[in-house]
């Protein structure tokens, strides 16, 4: 990926690096999968955020803004998909790593990670389709919302993990405490 980046951006600096990726498996700890299920959000959610940090520290830009993609529900204790709750988890650390001191990151670059409940996407439409769609995260708020912090037309302080918390279709952006 760093090899492909050098040649392409021929010593551009960004703006912005964006990690959406990631994905979900559900199971608890008597689940025949839950190595398994693990091992992919792991893949999924942490080698890619990690990956992200990799490409922000080589190539953002001081004072750009690096995005990684947590979840709401890993900020407590997730039974049900404990390897989705890890994998979360653990990008919410990453977050708060890159926000300090001597993380590698750029001067004054900012590490934000968004907390979302459930994205509104084809994937999670096909699996939940009976599901309350008024409660779920439009993919154009999380496009604007970018946006708008890579442009500084919304502040966001640098290391905060912002819920994305949507009710009647409207979408609130909630700084964890």
């Amino acid at each position: 990926v760093l090899t492909n980046l050098d040649s392409l951006l021929n010593d551009e600096k960004l703006s912005g690096v964006l990690c959406v990726a990631g994905g979900w498996a559900g199971g608890n700890a008597a689940s025949d999968d839950l190595v398994k299920n693990s091992d992919l959000m792991w893949k999924q959610s942490v080698w890619t955020s990690v990956i992200a940090a990799k490409i922000a520290a080589k190539y953002l830009e001081e004072g750009g803004l690096l995005t990684l993609t947590g979840a709401q529900p890993a900020l407590g204790g997730t039974p049900g998909m404990i390897g989705y709750g890890l994998a979360k988890a653990a990008v919410h650390q990453l977050v708060k790593s890159l926000a300090s001191t001597n993380s590698g990151l750029p001067a004054n670059a900012r590490a934000v990670g968004i907390l979302p409940i459930t994205l509104d996407t084809p994937m999670n439409r096909k699996f939940m389709a009976n599901a309350d769609f008024s409660t779920w995260t439009p993919l154009t708020f999380v496009a604007e919302l970018f946006h708008a912090w890579i442009c500084q037309e919304k502040s966001v302080d640098n290391g905060s993990l912002i819920q994305l918390v949507t009710k009647n279709n409207v979408t609130d952006c909630v700084p964890v405490a």
